[in-house]
């Protein structure tokens, strides 16, 4: 569904918003860039109205539309679109930071604006670092150019379907999802479950493998695919545990025609990216990332008795809950460090102990983030069951982390164990 565009937020116009809230400086053991805090600052100003809308959008399994609306008029559609085309230029860290500062406020926002800014970062920021041909190169400036201008001129929003139901979205196959080279463009046919935005994104970036007697992942085409196109259809419910305000519905492809400038990635060009940029797949981080600090902060007013709404009775006296929060401060603290740690060790051809603290900082915010907000939830007491309050939200949303492809919990684990101890192609054999 199409929203009208506004003019994005110049760098001068950022500049004159307030300061970076005390938890983001708190937890932030490098020096943010000025970029970084104006950034920040701007999700700060329009963070409170996410957060009052988020109980609702929630509990209704609605697409935030206002929050987007919000985000349009800041100019953050086009964070990671390059200042060239009229972005704000933001690279991998810097989108992290951002991202996490929106997952204090709405933890669905934040998870369906990955989606819509990984169809930026990956074109811009991940692919101009990888190798490509002269031809390759001129056809990628091109295309981008005209996603790039939907983005910032007309406010569209990209969406990223990425789910199948099988072993592709993990990396280990070919996607189910087929692309058949005709005159002009391709042919598409297929199906993507948990297609988050489902409904709400003008453009759909579908993974695709191109048909050929054999296929293979490194035949994996990166197209944008319009929601009004002829043959593209969303069908079936969305009645979740958690993360219900992303509208993650099946996505069906039936003969479904696009041209060649609908390519995000020249042919070809996801694999290499995959192979050689896997902090590509770790952005959903960031939204656990600020959970985990939301259901912090959440803990410390309640306690304090500060929350608005709520009787100022403080039960911070008890020992029992301070030594709840020590344990909540401790835990949070030790993953904010290994985040900051990780999203500013993203380059193209990391070297192996960078990917397996990727590995390791995406399992430990997802699975940290969700035991932050259960202790806050012991610790807050019976009050905290109630939909009024967030936290029983935020434990909910925070569950699902751990199970989203392609770097699930038990996938990460899985390759820390063999990668750590058996070099590429070694065997016991």
């Amino acid at each position: 569904m199409a929203r009208t565009a506004t003019k994005s937020v110049t760098r001068k116009t950022v500049a004159k918003k307030p300061a970076p809230t005390a938890a983001a400086e708190r937890t932030s053991p490098f020096e943010l860039t000025e970029l970084q805090k104006e950034l920040i600052a701007v999700v700060n100003e329009i963070g409170p109205a996410m957060a009052a809308r988020a109980y609702k959008h929630d509990a209704d399994a609605t697409f935030p539309f206002e929050d987007y609306d919000d985000m349009r008029r800041a100019g953050l559609l086009g964070i990671c679109v390059p200042k060239a085309y009229g972005g704000l230029g933001a690279d991998y860290s810097t989108y992290c930071l951002v991202s996490a500062e929106i997952g204090r406020y709405s933890g669905a926002t934040a998870l369906t604006f990955n989606m819509h800014v990984a169809c930026s970062l990956w074109t811009s920021y991940l692919t101009d670092s990888l190798t490509m041909t002269k031809a390759e190169r001129a056809e990628h400036e091109h295309n981008r150019r005209i996603h790039y201008a939907r983005m910032v001129k007309e406010g569209k929003i990209y969406a990223q379907p990425f789910s199948e139901g099988g072993a592709a979205a993990a990396g280990k196959a070919p996607f189910g999802t087929l692309a058949t080279k005709v005159e002009g463009g391709w042919v598409l046919n297929g199906k993507k479950i948990f297609a988050s935005l489902s409904g709400a994104a003008d453009y759909y970036g579908v993974l695709a493998t191109e048909d050929k007697p054999e296929r293979s992942r490194r035949d994996t085409l990166f197209v944008a695919v319009p929601a009004d196109a002829q043959g593209a259809s969303v069908v079936g419910p969305w009645d979740p545990l958690g993360m219900r305000a992303t509208v993650s519905r099946t996505l069906l492809l039936k003969d479904v025609f696009v041209p060649d400038e609908a390519q995000l990635m020249p042919r070809g060009v996801y694999h290499q990216a995959a192979m050689r940029w896997p902090h590509m797949f770790l952005t959903l981080c960031p939204t656990y990332m600020g959970i985990a600090q939301a259901a912090y902060d959440f803990t410390v007013k309640y306690l304090r008795g500060e929350v608005e709404g709520q009787p100022p009775v403080k039960r911070r006296m008890y020992p029992t809950k301070q030594i709840a929060v020590a344990e909540m401060f401790i835990k949070l603290e030790q993953t904010w460090a290994l985040f900051h740690r990780v999203i500013r060790e993203s380059r193209i051809d990391p070297a192996k102990s960078d990917r397996l603290r990727a590995y390791a900082a995406q399992y430990t915010v997802m699975e940290n983030c969700n035991d932050i907000c259960r202790l806050a939830i012991r610790t807050c007491g019976g009050l905290s069951m109630l939909k009024s309050l967030p936290l029983e939200r935020y434990y909910r949303d925070s569950r699902c982390g751990s199970l989203m492809l392609p770097w699930t919990a038990e996938l990460c684990v899985d390759r820390l164990g063999r990668e750590t101890l058996y070099e590429p192609g070694e065997t016991d054999e």
